[in-house]
């Protein structure tokens, strides 16, 4: 299964990348130290996915250690991102992908591409 996770690990880096909603600035350290889920409100949620999200789980692959059961970042990303439209389907995809694949659930309302 680590395959499978470092591998839509990449895939969602990809289309994060592929939408431009890779950051190349950091956000301040003051936002990292963030209670709030998803870090909601010191940074937008691509930025969570790019600088705490991707390298939790990618750390949590490597080290071959537990990784999470329940889930659910799909909905925060269609959320977030449908003012984007087609533009971040197939990251929106990606993400209910390992949602799904962690969790055995997928919670997902665009269509699956």
């Amino acid at each position: 299964m680590y395959l499978q996770v470092a591998d839509l690990l990449d895939q969602i880096e990809r289309e994060l990348k592929m939408a431009n909603l890779w950051a190349v600035i950091a956000p301040s350290e003051a936002a990292m130290q963030s209670t709030a889920p998803f870090f909601y409100d010191t940074m937008p949620l691509e930025h969570w996915l790019q600088f705490v999200f991707l390298p939790r789980m990618r750390a949590l692959v490597e080290g071959r250690l537990p990784l999470p059961q329940q889930i659910a970042v799909c909905p925060i990303a269609e959320e977030a991102f449908k003012h984007l439209g087609s533009q971040t389907l197939l990251l929106i995809n990606r993400i209910a992908d390992l949602d799904e694949l962690l969790s055995g659930r997928r919670e997902q309302s665009v269509e699956r591409a």
